[in-house]
Parts: C-alpha cells; structure tokens; sequence
C-alpha cells in the first residue's frame, strides 16, 4: 500500500467532515460579526446560461426573506477544461432547466438555440450595468426573461424595446474579467453559483443549503419559515407498477455523486419493481477529459454536504482513480452474471468513498467482493478477462447517444437526465401513467 492510499483517507475524513464545515461557518460568523459586517452573499451570473436566469428570477424573493447584502457579478462559461462536452452541456442545460423551471413553477422554455451574438451582447452590457448601478436583483430577472423570450420568438430582442442601460464593452469586459478572476480565486467554475462566508451554492437545487445556514444564523426576516425549494423526497413505501419499465443507471466508480446516489437508485427499484440496468464507464480523467482543481475540489465538497443531507456515509474516501477502477470494473460481468451486481457496486462505493478502502491492493478489492458475496477466487480468474472495456465504451457511446455526457445518468422510457439531484425525474418517470404510441390498424 503506498503512503498516498495511507493518508488520503486521513485527511479527507477530516476534510469533508461535518465538524469540520461546521466548525468553518461558525468562524466565518465570528470574523464577520467581529468586523460589523453584513450577511454579504456574493453572486455569479452567466448571461447564456439557463440556470443563472432561472436562479436570477429567485433573487427578489431570496433578499426579501434574509437580511442580506446580496453582491452580483457577471461571469463567462466554463473554461474548456471544466465543460469538456460543451455542445452537450448547452443543449441538455436548456432541456433540464425547461424541466427543472415546471417542476419548481418557474418561467423557463426551450427555445431549442442559444442567444445571438448580438442579444448576448445587449443582455450581458445591461447585465453589468445593473449590477455596477446597485439594481441587479430587480433587473436581472427581466432581463434574462427578455434575452431567453427572444430566442424562444424566433429572433432578438429590437433595440428600441429595450428598456435597461447598457454599459460599455470596455466596461463590461472589465467587469466579467473580474468577475471570471474572483470566481476562480474562491474555487468555482460554473455561473448561477451564490457563495457566501467560504462556501459555494449552484442554481436553485443547492438554496435550500443556503437558507438553511442563513436560518442557523438568525438572519431571516420576520414571518420566514421554510425554504423556497425544499428538496423532494425519495420514494418511500412501495408503488404497485404493472410492468415497471428499467431504470438504465449510467455511474462511475470514481464518481462520488454516483456513489452517493446508487443506494437511492437501487432502493427506487425495489419499490416500484423497476429493474435497474447498470451502465458502468470509465471516469472522464480515464478517457483524456481533464478536470480542473476547482472543479474536483468543488465536487467533493458538494457531494459530502450532499451525502450528509441524505444520510450516507462518505468522506473517508481514497480516490480509485486509474488501476482501482479497472480493477472494479473488471469484477462487473462477474457480478452481474451472479446476481450480486448491485451488491458489488454497493460495497464498492461505500469501500472507496466512505471506509478509505484500497481497491488497488488484493487485500482491499477481496475485502470489497467478498462482503458482496463473491468468491475471491473467482474474483481473481475474472480480472484476467479485458472485455469489461468493450462494454464501458459501449455504454459511454450509448449515453453520449442521449445528450448525455456525465455520470450519474439515468433513462427511463423517454426521459434522460443527468445528476444525482435529478432522482425526482427518474421517479416521476416511472410513477407517469405510461401511454404507448398508437398504431393504427392496417388490413392483413
């Protein structure tokens, strides 16, 4: 075992502890009460991108419930390295935000094209001279709604109709050049992204955390309880589905949002009978897509404050990334040919994410396949066999086929959706009166 597979889980456990978040918030509360200041929550808007306008037309009713200082920059997309799949990232952004924006009563549609140049251009200069003027929050929201409306016509919005100041380009270079440098200085990559006192937020699934803290810290105002998108509930007692169609279940072992969702995935199908059909790939740093630090750091962060809400254990994680993986992988047509494949992924995940188990060394990978009721000696003869590789590349050309390009991912019947806080579609999916497509009668 080398020194790495040693402390890495030392110092993860520390890392991504409750305790250790906790203890954080709590200093940051000190510093800013020792310094006077507000609940100053700065936030990072991107003009094209559909999460920021949705998060945007949250604004009014966020600064109406907390006592907050609410700071607004305007941002640019990711950097190639953090959105290594652009064109799948856009068009999928503006299907998932049309769904997110129904299911939360939100007004977002797919227009099915980006913005133009030109209203990117007009919508991003009044953006920032909103934000420079001190009005983003009463702005941004119109605006956006403006921009997306444009599209959703057919064509931009005229000059003439269009109501808010603009600032300059060199204005709004300046300003979105800043914005980029202080977003990536505080450890983040995407836009529609709130960070207050040390700790990110993205879009309106990660609020709840936010108002929570706020809550904790006494800073709503009078008549506030509750949060304005509380999370939904997994299925929690059986659901008599004639027929239940499969669950295709696309994660990664190194994927900490797929090991944090697995459990919930395959409890889903046991109460609505749904069979779940794994899809294992490669990790994207496998298959030459990089990852930037901010985005690793962020994920891990995100996913443990995630785990902690649903209750799963993780932290004490060493990262199976390059022969671990393999060698996981290796063990999936053995278990899934012996019925212990959900088993296998089970122990896997919780071994590597949340016990710090080496699934590099024998003794780890055996104590992982054994507990899941896989014989070590079988387990030996199976890694000998390379054809899991032909079936991860043909489960990645198969969720690429999808619009998908990350994991976790689902499919059921027509629906595909990526990410371990869209659970809730996969559930509605199967819970959906199922109407096949009619076919008319021909004559014999």
């Amino acid at each position: 075992m080398s020194v790495r597979s040693l402390l890495m889980p030392v110092l993860t456990e520390r890392w991504l502890s409750r305790d250790r978040l906790l203890k954080a918030r709590a200093k940051a509360e000190r510093v800013r009460l020792r310094k006077g200041e507000p609940h100053r929550v700065h936030y990072f808007h991107q003009t094209d991108d559909p999460y920021s306008a949705l998060l945007a037309a949250c604004l009014p009713a966020l600064v109406q419930r907390y006592q907050i200082d609410l700071v607004a920059h305007v941002v640019g997309p990711p950097s190639d390295a953090a959105a290594p799949d652009r064109a799948r990232l856009v068009a999928y952004s503006r299907k998932d935000a049309q769904r997110l924006a129904q299911h939360r009563g939100l007004a977002f549609s797919d227009p099915g094209a980006q913005p133009s140049a030109a209203a990117l251009d007009r919508a991003t200069r009044a953006l920032v001279a909103a934000a420079d003027r001190g009005g983003f929050v009463e702005a941004a929201g119109p605006i956006s709604a403006a921009l997306w409306g444009g599209v959703a016509r057919g064509g931009d919005v005229a000059v003439p109709t269009w109501p808010w100041p603009q600032a300059s380009e060199p204005q709004a270079a300046t300003h979105l050049t800043a914005g980029d440098a202080l977003r990536k200085k505080w450890g983040h990559y995407l836009g529609a992204t709130l960070f207050y006192a040390g700790e990110w937020y993205w879009g309106i699934d990660r609020l709840h955390h936010l108002e929570q803290r706020l809550q904790d810290l006494g800073a709503q105002r009078a008549g506030v309880s509750g949060v304005l998108f509380a999370p939904d509930a997994d299925l929690a007692a059986p659901a008599a589905l004639a027929d239940a169609p499969p669950i295709d279940f696309y994660f990664s072992l190194r994927s900490p949002y797929s090991a944090i969702v697995a459990p919930r995935v395959f409890e889903l199908g046991r109460l609505t009978g749904a069979p779940v059909r794994l899809r294992w790939v490669l990790p994207m740093v496998m298959r030459g897509l990089p990852v930037p630090r901010e985005k690793r750091m962020y994920i891990a962060l995100d996913a443990a404050r995630e785990a902690h809400w649903h209750r799963t254990p993780f932290g004490r994680m060493n990262d199976p990334v390059g022969r671990p993986v393999e060698r996981g992988l290796s063990l999936m047509p053995l278990a899934e040919r012996t019925g212990k494949a959900q088993a296998y992924v089970l122990s896997f995940m919780h071994g590597v994410w949340a016990e710090g188990i080496d699934a590099g060394s024998d003794r780890g990978l055996r104590r992982i396949a054994e507990r899941a009721g896989i014989s070590w000696a079988d387990a030996r003869s199976a890694m000998q066999d390379e054809a899991w590789r032909q079936t991860a590349e043909a489960h990645r050309v198969e969720m690429l086929d999808l619009g998908l390009w990350g994991v976790p991912s689902y499919r059921v019947r027509d629906t595909a959706v990526w990410g371990q806080d869209r659970l809730w579609a996969v559930q509605q999916a199967l819970l959906a009166p199922h109407h096949p497509p009619h076919h008319a009668a021909t004559d014999p």
